[in-house]
């Protein structure tokens, strides 16, 4: 095969992918169909199957494109915290704040717009959570697991079964503010405004981290003052 030929088959797939999406992210995962794809990326109907097998292999390929780089990040964000702190307990916020940062760097490494970023990222946790490819699952497995340790270690007063509910909860709260901004801004007649990654990732954590520690031992003050501040520079 020539390399003009190779190079034009890996465009393809590129293109394929992009415009998957694009429009999942802007329609639903149900309300998309191949044909849909393949005439946004100008190929043929075929090239989905010759390129991924079926719908199903590029919607697997698109959710791990976008959601195992963010749980990578994390992983390494925390083992970074846990390194520094020498095995003492993080502050509720600084966990909070490893586990949604990544989002920041993934939607800059993303060829979506922030919005359809993050209406993508709703999706595929809010729709497909509980169908997640198995490369992407067993990652997320990993992370969940990682984090309710940490948190148990930075919230010492509260049951592992509770632990894992406010995680689980901070978790639909986080999908439901990627997922429903536009939502927001309808219902509210404008007066959420219009804030940036920065501004939504740091009012988020003050909202999660008080139901996270809420009913806990208090952490030292010294741990506390660690924690981040207002408003978070990327």
């Amino acid at each position: 095969m020539s390399a003009v030929a190779g190079n034009s088959k890996a465009g393809t797939k590129q293109k394929l992918v992009e415009a998957a999406e694009a429009l999942f992210a802007d329609e639903g995962f149900d309300r998309v169909s191949v044909r849909d794809i393949t005439t946004r990326a100008g190929a043929n109907v075929a090239a989905v199957n010759y390129h991924f097998g079926s719908r199903e292999g590029l919607l697997a390929l698109v959710m791990a494109r976008q959601i195992n780089p963010v749980n990578e990040e994390r992983l390494a964000r925390l083992d970074a915290l846990e390194r520094k702190i020498g095995g003492k307990a993080l502050p509720v916020e600084e966990v909070l704040d490893a586990f949604v940062r990544p989002f920041a760097t993934q939607v800059r490494r993303s060829e979506l717009s922030e919005k359809l970023f993050f209406k993508l990222m709703g999706r595929m946790f809010g729709q497909q959570g509980g169908e997640l490819p198995p490369v992407v699952e067993a990652l997320f497995v990993t992370v969940m697991g990682r984090f309710q340790r940490a948190f148990a270690k930075s919230l010492p007063g509260l049951a592992v079964e509770e632990i894992w509910w406010r995680m689980h909860l901070m978790a639909g709260a986080m999908i439901h503010t990627m997922a429903q901004a536009d939502t927001l801004q309808r219902v509210s007649g404008g007066d959420s405004g219009t804030p940036g990654i920065e501004q939504t990732l740091s009012r988020f954590i003050r909202f999660a981290a008080a139901g996270m520690r809420q009913g806990a031992d208090e952490p030292r003050e010294e741990s506390r003052s660690q924690g981040p501040q207002v408003e978070f520079s990327f």
